[in-house]
């Protein structure tokens, strides 16, 4: 099976209940991805999907890799910590991955807008994720 199509599934799965692609769908697709395989290739099928989404929808200057793979560790390191088989009790026992502005508390925002961050990976410069 493609990155794409597992990405489409992914997403119809994430948007089982909603019509509108916001912060907690991006999160579950996110968990979903990570829970069915792994951090490292979610991250890969994470960052293939939005970077062609945003193409699609043309904005591709609204992908960035650093955010999306940050977002993966994220949920990788909390997935990992309790697993949950039911996304709703995930994010209950994880609040704070709902809040679309956790990274701020990693990275400022300009070097979450640089060149580098949108195009590859950049370490946090606020302060390190917990678990590194």
């Amino acid at each position: 099976m493609s990155h794409d199509s597992r990405f489409e599934d992914l997403m119809r799965e994430a948007m089982r209940d909603t019509e509108h692609f916001g912060h907690r769908q991006h999160i579950k697709l996110t968990w979903l991805a990570v829970l069915q395989y792994g951090a490292d290739e979610a991250t890969r099928l994470i960052s293939s999907g939005i970077r062609r989404t945003a193409r699609y929808a043309g904005a591709p200057q609204k992908y960035n890799s650093t955010v999306s793979r940050a977002w993966v560790e994220l949920v990788s390191h909390h997935a990992a910590e309790a697993p949950h088989r039911d996304f709703d009790e995930f994010v209950e026992v994880n609040p704070a991955l709902l809040d679309k502005r956790l990274l701020s508390r990693f990275y400022r925002s300009a070097t979450l807008a640089c060149a580098n961050a949108r195009s590859g990976w950049v370490e946090p410069d606020l302060d390190d994720f917990p678990w590194r």
